[in-house]
């Protein structure tokens, strides 16, 4: 990757040039602006965090803390060398002043330093990013003034440190050590681990953890989960038995959007005594997927890009938030669970029932909020191929609008047969109220007066 296309070192070393032979000290350079800068970039490296955490298998809601810490920082420092673009500090919740540049940065490296420090402080094994950014800091030391090269790596330096001390207070590290989801198995309304690794609740104390933008964990509570009902007359049963009958008549397009929209990074394959995890992306790592996409499609400048990353993953942050607070609450059991116990004990969805409690859908909220952001950037009618999942082996699908694609992949659940069309429909709703909220409390853009 070369850091300078011509344009950018015209910008940067116009008058050093004009200087000819004269005097070190009296050589000048000037400040190049982030909007002057292509945002490309920035997907190549979230791309990179995304590979990281498949092989880490990170569970969704901590690949939510992921892929928005860093994207805050790579977009502080884009933010702060461009003049139309306000800084989040004051509106996303206790983040305080950010450091400001001193002498002339380089939008894309700084933006970097700052984007992999912090990634690699979140991650399980920060060694695949470190590598890639010494690459990268290699390659650009070659390609401009020393005394740019080491004013930019400082201050990518100083945003990731105020935004790894930021990401510190927000209490996930706290979670690690509280309580286990408990299970009860004399309560069948209940969530039980389900096969083939019944693997324990995941996250039940993730809304304890601190959101961006709402004011609480609880801020948008849904309604209530259909009440637990095993009596053949019930709404619930019939709830229930909408999934049997869905997924038992399901033809092949339903089957495509099923697997295309899975993104269960715990999904596992089964060879007698031996198992193998599936590589796959989380909902939110298919979000952020399409908002490179999206930023791709249409030339987004570095500002406008990380802009894009930093709203989405906000946004899918929160929504996670919102959903785990209700998950835990309601802690409803599993279509599968049920359906094995009440109708057919041999009874498999078509994809594999993630590990944490039903209602709402999580898949539903995330891409609900996403794509309110998405659409707030891009507009109503914004058509894309989503090809995130090629190097996954599915095949790509287009969409309309982001709201269409966050309607499909919230169907998709029913169509795997690991929800209940309830928590897919309010989900939704939820979801869209969290994007929302993200929309109207965040202002990126300083309008001219």
């Amino acid at each position: 990757m070369r850091l300078l296309s011509p344009p950018r070192l015209t910008l940067a070393f116009l008058l050093l040039l004009l200087a000819g032979c004269g005097n070190e000290a009296e050589k000048v350079t000037e400040q190049t602006s982030s909007s002057a800068v292509d945002g490309a970039y920035l997907t190549v490296w979230n791309k990179a965090l995304t590979a990281v955490m498949v092989t880490d298998i990170v569970s969704p809601p901590v690949a939510s803390r992921m892929y928005a810490y860093p994207n805050i920082a790579a977009y502080e420092v884009l933010a702060h060398l461009d003049p139309g673009f306000r800084s989040l500090a004051g509106q996303i919740r206790d983040l305080e002043s950010m450091p400001e540049p001193e002498g002339v940065v380089d939008p894309e490296l700084a933006s970097i330093v700052a984007f992999s420090r912090v990634a690699q402080l979140l991650v399980f094994d920060g060694s695949p990013l470190a590598q890639r950014e010494q690459e990268t800091l290699e390659e650009a030391r070659a390609d401009m003034p020393r005394d740019v090269f080491e004013a930019s790596i400082a201050y990518g330096e100083e945003v990731a440190a105020a935004i790894q001390v930021y990401s510190a207070t927000d209490n996930y590290a706290q979670t690690r050590s509280m309580p286990r989801y408990q299970v009860v198995t004399e309560d069948p309304s209940l969530w039980i681990p389900t096969p083939p690794d019944y693997h324990d609740g995941l996250e039940p104390n993730w809304d304890q953890v601190r959101p961006f933008v709402l004011t609480s964990a609880d801020e948008f509570v849904p309604d209530p989960p259909t009440p637990f009902d095993s009596s053949r007359s019930s709404l619930f049963y019939q709830e229930m038995m909408e999934v049997y009958t869905v997924v038992n008549d399901l033809d092949a397009e339903q089957i495509e959007i099923a697997q295309f929209w899975d993104c269960n990074p715990f999904a596992s394959t089964h060879d007698g005594h031996t198992v193998s995890f599936d590589k796959k992306i989380t909902p939110g790592g298919h979000w952020i997927g399409i908002t490179g996409i999206a930023a791709g499609s249409e030339n987004l400048d570095a500002a406008r890009t990380a802009e894009a990353y930093a709203l989405t993953a906000i946004a899918i942050f929160d929504a996670f938030i919102s959903c785990w607070d209700e998950k835990y609450r309601s802690s409803l059991t599993r279509p599968e669970t049920v359906i094995n116990r009440y109708v057919d004990p041999e009874w498999q969805p078509i994809l594999q029932t993630p590990p944490f409690p039903e209602y709402t859908s999580g898949h539903s909220v995330a891409s609900g909020s996403a794509a309110v952001g998405l659409t707030e950037l891009f507009g109503e009618e914004f058509s894309f191929v989503d090809s995130t999942e090629v190097e996954f082996g599915l095949p790509v699908r287009s969409f309309e609008s982001f709201r269409a694609a966050a309607d499909e992949a919230a169907i998709s659940r029913l169509y795997g047969g690991i929800h209940y069309k309830p928590a897919i429909a309010i989900g939704v709703t939820q979801g869209r109220a969290v994007g929302q909220r993200v929309a109207e409390a965040i202002q990126t853009r300083i309008q001219a007066s």
